[in-house]
C-alpha cells in the first residue's frame, strides 16, 4: 500500500508539472471575472449623476450590458470577458457619450475609467426592466435539480422537509433517506462529503436548517469522475454561499410549535477576492411521544415466549452549522479556493417503559420498569482546499488539485435504572466515544480535443481512520460512583484506505447524440481490530467500476437517454461499530466489523421534454444487487433480540418514475407532481435459513404554488410513501401535508406562515418483522401538527458572479445511517 501512494505522489507532481506549463502566446484566455467602472459626473455643476445608462458595447456596436449609475454616479460592469470594447452612456437632459478604445486582458481585467463627464442635453430615454426567476424543479441531462430556496413550505423546517420533496426520494419520519427504494445513496454538501454525514445521516438531516439549503441535485447515474460509492446515486446539497460584489447577505428566523430556526449569511468580495460565511441553528421543543412493543418467540414443544412492552418518552433536537470561506484569483489562470464547515448536534431523549417478559420453558413471568435518559452529542468539521488551473486558448481544458481533511466526533451516552425484583435491578451507564478522521488528495483533468470529444481523468486517495471507545458502568452501591466493567469494555481502531483512477470521454456525434463512457477502478485496503475475542482481521479487495451515457436529442427541447453504471457501497462507521446498544436490554443493537460492501448494477431509460411551460420527465430503471446490507433481527436462548448488519443476499428492483411541472393561469399557478413505483425482491441464506421477501414499494407527493403579485404568495404541499420492505418485515408508511403563506416588502423583507398538518395533532407508525422463529410488532406516536411564522431580511446587491468555486473533491464511498428513533 506505501508503494501505491508513492507511485500516487510522483503522478500527481507530474499532472501538476505539465498542467503548469504556460497556453499558446496571444490565444485569447477564459472567462475572468473583469470589471468596467466608472464616476459619471455633471460637467458643469460636478454634480454625480444617478439613473444614467451605461451600456457596453462592441467595437460594431452590438449592444452587450448595461447597468444604472448609483446616486453617487459610480458604475460598474461585472463578468467583462477580455476583448475591445465601447461605452455607451445617455441621460435625460444630456449629450450621449461614447468611448471607444476599451481593452482587457487575462492579466488586466479590470478598468477603471474614473471620473466621466456628461453635457447638459435635452434627449429621451426608455427603460427596460426584464426580471426572471428560477423554477422550483429543472431536469438536466445528468441530474433533477430541487432549487429549495424557491419552495415557501421550506420556511422553518430542516434538511429532511426539504429532501422529501425532490422527486426520486423518499424521507421517512426520522429523517431516513432513500432513492427508488433504496437507502444506500450517498450525500454531499457542496459537491463534497461531509464529516457530519459519517455517522448517521438522518441525525445530521435535522440539524441542518432548511432556510440554509439553496437546491438539491440527485445523481441517478454518475459517471466515472465519482466515487463509486452510493449504490443507487449521489445527493448533492447546495447551500446558500452567495458570490457578489461588496457586502451582502441576508437573516431569517422562524419560530413554531415544533422547531424554531435562525441563519445568517454574509459574503464579501472586492476585485479578485471574495470571503462568504454563514450559519444556522435549529432546535425543537420537547416532544412527548408513546411506543408499544410486543413479540413472540417460538421455543421447543410448542410453547411461545412473550415480550411486550409499553411507554411513554419526551425527545429534543438541538443543532447547528457554519461555514467560513475564500477565494483569490491570481489571474485569469490560476485560482485559489478554501473552505471550513463546522457542525454539532444534541439529541436527548428520557423516558419510561412498563415490561412484561414470560418464558414459559423457563416458568419465568416478569413485571418492571425502566427508565432511559439518553443523550446524543456529535460535532464535526470539514476543511478543503481546492487550486484551479485553466489554459489560455481554451476554456474548458482544467487541471485541478484538491485537499480535504474531515472529522466527526460523537459522544453517546446511556443511563439505565430498572426496577422489579432482585434479580432484575439495573442501574448502568453506558459510554461510547466515536471519531471518524479522513484524509482525501484528488486531482482531475480536462482536455478537449476539439468540440466533438472530450477527455477526463483523475487520480484520488482516500485514508480513514475510525475509532470507537465504549465502556459499560454499573453503580456501586457502596461507593455511590459507577464502575467500569473491564469485561464487557473496550476499543475498536478500524483503517479503511481507498485508491482510486478514472478515464471519461465524452462524444458528439452532430448535433443528435451524446456519448459519455468511462471506467473507475478503486483498491480498498482494510484493517481491524479484534472483537469479542476474535483475531484482528484485513481485507484487500479491488473494484472496476463501468459506466456508459448515451442521449439522442430530438430538438432542443426533448431528449431519450439510456445509461449504465456499476456502483459500490463499503459500511460506514454506524454499521461497523461493535460497541452494543443496551438502552433496552431484552433489544440490543450491534454493528457487525466484517460487513462486505454491496456491489450494484443499474439500467436506466429516461426520457425528458420541455413545452409550453411544462417540463415533463419518465424514467425506467432495473437493479441488481450483491450483498446487501440490511438490519437483521435473531433472538438469543434468554429471549432477548440482538440486532445486527448482515450481508442478506440479492435484490432486484424494477421500478418507473414519473415528474411533471407545469404552469397554469399565465404561470401564476405552478403544479408539481412526483411517483415513484419499484419493486423489492430479496433472497438470502441467514445461519442456514434461506429467507425471501417480494413486495411493491411506492412514493408520491404534489406541490402547488400560486403568485397572488404584489409579493402575495402561497404553497401547498403533500406526499405519501408506502411501507418500506426489507428481507424480515416493513416498516412503517408515511404522510404529511402542509401550507405556506408569504408575503415580499420590497426587495428585503419577507413574512411568512407555515402549517404542518392542521387537522392531525399526532401520527402512529407501525412497524412488522418476521423470522422463521419469531413475530414482532412495534408502535409509536408523536406530536406532528405545527404552526410557525418566519421572517428574512436581505441586504446588499443582489448580482450573482459566474465563476466555478466548488470544490472538486467527490467522496461519496460510504454507506450512511439510517437510524430508526422512536
Amino acid at each position: 500500500m506505501r508503494l501505491f501512494y508513492s507511485l500516487l505522489l510522483t503522478a500527481l507532481l507530474s499532472v501538476s508539472l505539465s498542467a503548469q506549463s504556460p497556453g499558446r502566446p496571444g490565444a485569447s484566455g477564459p472567462m475572468i471575472k473583469g470589471v468596467i467602472k466608472g464616476i459619471l459626473i455633471d460637467s458643469l455643476s460636478q454634480a454625480p449623476l444617478e439613473y444614467a445608462s451605461v451600456v457596453l458595447t462592441l467595437p460594431g456596436g452590438k449592444m452587450l450590458d448595461g447597468v444604472v449609475t448609483e446616486p453617487d454616479g459610480t458604475f460598474k460592469i461585472r463578468d467583462v470577458n477580455a476583448a475591445d470594447y465601447a461605452l455607451q452612456i445617455t441621460f435625460i437632459g444630456y449629450e450621449p457619450k461614447v468611448i471607444s478604445g476599451l481593452t482587457t486582458t487575462p492579466e488586466q481585467p479590470d478598468l477603471d475609467l474614473g471620473y466621466v463627464f456628461l453635457v447638459p442635453m435635452g434627449i429621451n430615454l426608455e427603460e427596460i426592466v426584464v426580471a426572471e426567476e428560477a423554477p422550483i424543479m429543472e431536469s438536466k441531462i445528468d441530474k433533477i435539480v430541487y432549487n429549495a430556496d424557491k419552495d415557501l413550505t421550506n420556511t422553518g423546517g430542516d434538511g429532511a422537509d426539504v429532501l422529501r420533496k425532490v422527486p426520486l426520494l423518499s424521507v421517512d419520519l426520522d429523517g431516513n433517506v432513500s432513492l427508488r427504494g433504496n437507502s444506500n445513496v450517498r450525500i454531499f454538501i457542496n459537491g463534497k462529503p461531509s464529516s457530519m454525514f459519517a455517522g448517521s445521516i438522518a441525525d445530521a438531516l435535522k440539524s441542518l436548517p432548511a432556510d440554509q439549503i439553496k437546491s438539491v441535485e440527485v445523481i441517478t447515474t454518475p459517471t466515472a469522475k465519482y466515487d463509486g460509492e452510493g449504490s443507487t446515486g449521489i445527493i448533492n446539497i447546495l447551500m446558500k454561499k452567495p458570490e457578489l460584489e461588496g457586502l451582502t447577505g441576508s437573516a431569517d428566523v422562524s419560530v413554531g410549535t415544533r422547531s424554531n430556526n435562525a441563519g445568517l449569511n454574509l459574503a464579501h468580495t472586492r476585485g479578485r477576492f471574495g470571503i462568504n460565511m454563514n450559519a444556522g441553528t435549529r432546535f425543537t421543543w420537547k416532544r412527548p411521544g408513546t411506543n408499544s412493543f410486543y413479540r413472540e418467540d417460538d421455543l421447543p414443544g410448542g410453547m411461545v415466549r412473550v415480550l411486550s412492552q409499553e411507554g411513554k418518552n419526551n425527545s429534543a433536537w438541538r443543532g447547528f452549522n457554519g461555514s467560513i470561506g475564500a477565494f483569490y484569483d491570481f489571474n485569469a489562470y490560476h485560482s485559489l479556493t478554501s473552505n471550513v464547515r463546522l457542525n454539532g448536534r444534541q439529541y436527548v431523549r428520557d423516558g419510561i417503559t412498563e415490561n412484561y417478559f414470560n418464558d414459559p420453558e423457563a416458568m419465568i413471568i416478569q413485571n418492571y420498569s425502566r427508565i432511559n435518559d439518553d443523550i446524543n452529542l456529535s460535532t464535526g468539521f470539514d476543511w478543503s482546499t481546492d487550486y484551479r488551473r485553466t489554459f489560455a486558448g481554451n476554456k474548458e481544458r482544467e487541471w485541478t488539485m484538491a485537499y480535504q481533511l474531515s472529522g466527526d466526533f460523537s459522544d453517546d451516552g446511556t443511563q439505565i435504572e430498572q426496577t422489579g425484583e432482585p434479580t432484575l435491578l439495573i442501574n448502568q451507564d453506558n459510554i461510547n466515544q466515536g471519531l471518524n478522521l479522513e484524509h482525501i488528495l484528488q486531482t482531475d483533468y480536462v482536455h478537449p480535443f476539439s468540440k466533438m470529444i472530450k477527455l477526463e481523468s483523475g487520480l484520488k486517495a482516500t485514508l480513514r481512520r475510525l475509532t470507537s471507545d465504549y465502556a459499560y458502568r454499573n453503580f456501586n452501591e457502596t461507593s455511590g460512583e459507577f464502575e467500569e466493567d473491564p469485561l464487557t469494555s473496550g476499543a475498536f481502531d478500524y483503517l479503511q484506505d481507498v485508491a482510486a483512477a478514472y478515464i471519461s470521454t465524452t462524444v458528439n456525434i452532430g448535433e443528435t447524440y451524446a456519448l459519455i463512457v468511462g471506467a473507475r477502478y478503486e483498491q480498498t485496503w482494510i484493517e481491524g481490530d479484534a472483537v469479542n475475542g476474535e483475531l484482528p482481521f484485513t481485507n484487500t479487495y479491488g473494484n472496476l467500476l463501468p459506466s456508459a451515457i448515451i442521449q439522442r436529442k430530438f430538438g432542443p427541447f426533448s431528449s431519450l437517454k439510456m445509461a449504465y453504471s456499476q456502483r459500490i457501497q463499503r459500511p460506514g462507521l454506524r454499521y461497523i461499530n461493535p460497541y452494543q446498544q443496551l438502552s433496552d436490554p431484552r433489544n440490543i443493537t450491534v454493528g457487525n466489523p466484517t460487513l462486505l460492501p454491496e456491489l450494484t448494477n443499474q439500467v436506466e431509460l429516461s426520457y425528458n421534454a420541455f413545452a409550453k411551460g411544462t417540463v415533463f420527465n419518465v424514467s425506467v430503471y432495473y437493479q441488481n444487487t450483491a450483498d446487501v446490507i440490511e438490519n437483521f433481527l435473531t433472538v438469543n436462548p434468554e429471549g432477548a433480540s440482538i440486532t445486527s448488519f448482515q450481508n442478506i443476499g440479492e435484490k432486484e428492483s424494477i421500478g418507473v418514475n414519473l415528474f411533471t411541472t407545469a404552469g397554469f393561469f399565465k404561470k401564476k399557478l405552478t403544479a408539481r407532481v412526483s411517483l415513484d413505483v419499484n419493486t423489492y425482491s430479496a433472497t438470502g441464506t441467514i445461519n442456514g435459513e434461506t429467507l425471501t421477501n417480494e413486495d411493491l414499494v411506492y412514493r408520491s407527493f404534489i406541490n402547488l404554488n400560486y403568485d397572488f403579485g404584489k409579493g402575495y404568495k402561497a404553497e401547498m404541499f403533500g406526499m405519501f410513501r408506502s411501507q418500506n420492505v426489507s428481507l424480515q418485515g416493513r416498516t412503517p408508511n408515511f404522510w404529511m401535508y402542509s401550507f405556506a403563506f408569504q408575503k415580499e416588502f420590497g426587495k428585503s423583507w419577507q413574512l411568512g406562515i407555515r402549517i404542518v398538518e392542521p387537522f392531525n395533532l399526532n401520527k402512529s407508525f407501525r412497524s412488522d418483522l418476521e423470522g422463521p422463529t419469531f413475530r414482532q410488532k412495534s408502535d409509536f406516536t408523536v406530536p406532528f401538527q405545527s404552526f410557525g411564522v418566519s421572517a428574512r431580511y436581505r441586504f446588499g446587491k443582489i448580482e450573482g458572479r459566474s465563476r466555478d468555486r466548488s470544490t472538486r473533491i467527490k467522496s461519496d464511498d460510504l454507506k450512511g445511517g439510517d437510524d430508526q428513533q422512536f
